[in-house]
């Protein structure tokens, strides 16, 4: 059974944090592949910056050459509208039988996770692994104790603590930082080019 991690997120821009914690799941999860899910409309935060097509691009700059199974996959902005983790996994294991999925959050997701929408649902068709994030709570939701596991099985239903990236970079402080014209680090130098030769975030 091919195991395959998922990563969303609006990836805007995307950074060498979400390539570590790609990275990382490959590892301690014994994944076959991590795929990156682009958002179209997040229905958690307000998506700032370029039409998802350019966040799309910036994406595939990010994980080329990368010498892992990474891939872009596409569904959420072909589908469009606000993106929902459940509505896409029943796409994928719709899509693609047989195969076991882990959705992978950092931990500023777990606080939120029991407001997700059909959260029951989401664990009858996959796993979720969360990364701590330096700065965020790291505690479990009492509604999912008891989901909590060391290693994952292949099978839904589970939650698995990876270790972190410890890497303290956010999207937004990126952003921030290049329409100030600020320093800017933690962008994979293909990403770095194409903003300035897109102009982005300015």
């Amino acid at each position: 059974m091919k195991r395959i991690g998922l990563l969303g997120g609006a990836f805007n821009p995307p950074h060498q944090g979400h390539l570590r914690l790609a990275e990382l799941a490959l590892e301690h999860l014994s994944l076959d592949e991590v795929r990156f899910i682009p958002t179209a409309v997040s229905p958690h935060k307000p998506t700032e910056g370029p039409p998802g097509e350019l966040r799309l691009k910036l994406l595939e700059g990010a994980i080329a050459g990368s010498g892992h199974p990474f891939r872009v996959e596409r569904l959420e902005l072909e589908r469009g509208g606000t993106s929902y983790t459940v509505d896409t996994l029943e796409t994928l294991c719709q899509r693609e039988p047989g195969c076991a999925w882990i959705f992978l959050v950092g931990s500023d997701q777990l606080a939120i996770l029991p407001t997700w929408r059909r959260l029951e649902r989401i664990f009858e068709l996959a796993s979720l692994a969360v990364a701590p994030r330096p700065g965020t709570d790291t505690q479990v939701p009492e509604a999912l104790a008891l989901r909590v596991r060391s290693s994952w099985s292949g099978l839904p239903g589970e939650l698995v603590l990876l270790p972190g990236t410890h890497l303290a970079l956010a999207s937004s402080q990126i952003r921030r930082n290049l329409s100030a014209g600020l320093e800017t680090q933690g962008l994979p130098d293909q990403v770095m080019d194409a903003i300035l030769r897109e102009k982005l975030y300015r």
